[in-house]
């Protein structure tokens, strides 16, 4: 079985390596070492929607091992917090919930409500506990990362790059791995509630343990996708997936891809998120609204008949040229792959989890 699932695998990788590239930033990186597997625009600058709040989890789990607030503290739900638009748990103001499970809502449903409600109780206000996270992405190297809010919600300057990224889901996982569980549950209840990730490895991919999805129009499906296998953990940036099923799709294409190549030549791999060059030539913020597969992000073409008839007829070819190429990949002989590969499919999936115009950060 085992077999029969490494060479489906490696046709999949076939197929992905052969597409053409993709339009984001993407690094693997081991993050025990800081090793860099693979990089790709690492240092382009681009929004980081909800990964925003791998930095938000980090400055609470801090204050919590400062003394500064406990994990069975009840913290209320203020006005401000209420009028964030999903993705939300959506309190009533005065209405409460224990830190750990803010920390949960926060990490697996993404909840922007709940982001404000823990920057409150620790900071006294988002303003405040905002110029904390600056304060923080500075001390831990990362020289593109500016945040204006705790969620990742849509504003010109809510900033990063993939490698900033790494840094902060690096720095998160090593210092605070009492929390490791957070990352990697599926789901969460409040009262009858569930609120599920919208991380689909958690559940499809072998050995996945976290981190954190993000989306917004503009900065497209990000992923931070992380994995382990015989106590050896990998992880993966992507940024400016067209959809939901796309970044899966490729996240798990890098993460496979550095399981089954990573061997005794990485001794002698010294680029590290650290010490790899930076690009002179990184390119400065820009949306990818235009190529984003979320109805919700083309509010001037969503209500067009035959934009909608046009875009049906085109993703119905998309999806038959690649189960044609997943079929013939299917049938080619396992081969090792020699090098990065740039797993990205070449045929645009319909998302999952597509947001509305008023579900501005979704995941």
């Amino acid at each position: 079985m085992r077999s029969l699932t490494t060479a489906i695998v490696a046709a999949v990788l076939m197929w992905l390596a052969a597409s053409p590239a993709a339009a984001g930033p993407a690094l693997l990186f081991e993050p025990s070492t800081g090793k860099i597997l693979y990089a790709e625009d690492i240092d382009d600058i681009w929004h980081p929607a909800s990964l925003t709040k791998l930095m938000t989890a980090y400055v609470a789990f801090e204050a919590v091992k400062n003394g500064e607030i406990h994990l069975d503290d009840k913290i209320p739900c203020s006005l401000p917090a209420t009028l964030q638009p999903p993705s939300k748990v959506g309190l009533q103001v005065g209405q409460t919930l224990t830190v750990k499970q803010a920390l949960q809502a926060v990490i697996i449903k993404s909840a922007n409500d709940v982001t404000v409600m823990l920057a409150e109780a620790i900071s006294g206000s988002e303003a405040k506990f905002i110029d904390r996270m600056n304060a923080t992405a500075k001390r831990l190297g990362m020289t593109h990362t500016s945040y204006v809010n705790t969620n990742g919600l849509p504003d010109p300057g809510q900033l990063t790059s993939a490698r900033d990224i790494a840094k902060i889901a690096r720095a998160v996982t090593s210092e605070y791995p009492q929390y490791a569980s957070y990352w990697a549950m599926p789901a969460m209840h409040i009262g009858k509630r569930r609120l599920g990730s919208h991380n689909a490895l958690l559940k499809t991919f072998p050995g996945a343990d976290g981190l954190k999805t993000g989306f917004t129009c503009d900065s497209g499906y990000n992923v931070v996708a992380a994995a382990t296998r015989d106590d050896h953990r990998l992880m993966a940036v992507l940024l400016g997936e067209s959809s939901g099923n796309e970044r899966a799709i490729r996240a798990a294409a890098m993460l496979e891809y550095g399981f089954q190549n990573y061997d005794w030549k990485q001794l002698f791999n010294t680029s590290t998120i650290d010490n790899y060059p930076m690009d002179p030539n990184y390119k400065t913020v820009q949306s990818v609204r235009d190529s984003v597969a979320a109805w919700g992000c083309h509010p001037q073409r969503s209500h067009t008949a035959g934009h909608k008839h046009k875009s049906k007829r085109k993703l119905a070819a998309a999806k038959k040229r690649a189960a044609e190429k997943a079929a013939a990949a299917a049938n080619a002989e396992p081969a090792a792959l020699k090098g990065p590969v740039d797993p990205t499919p070449s045929a645009p999936a319909a998302s999952g989890d597509a947001p509305s115009a008023a579900a501005a950060t979704a995941d």
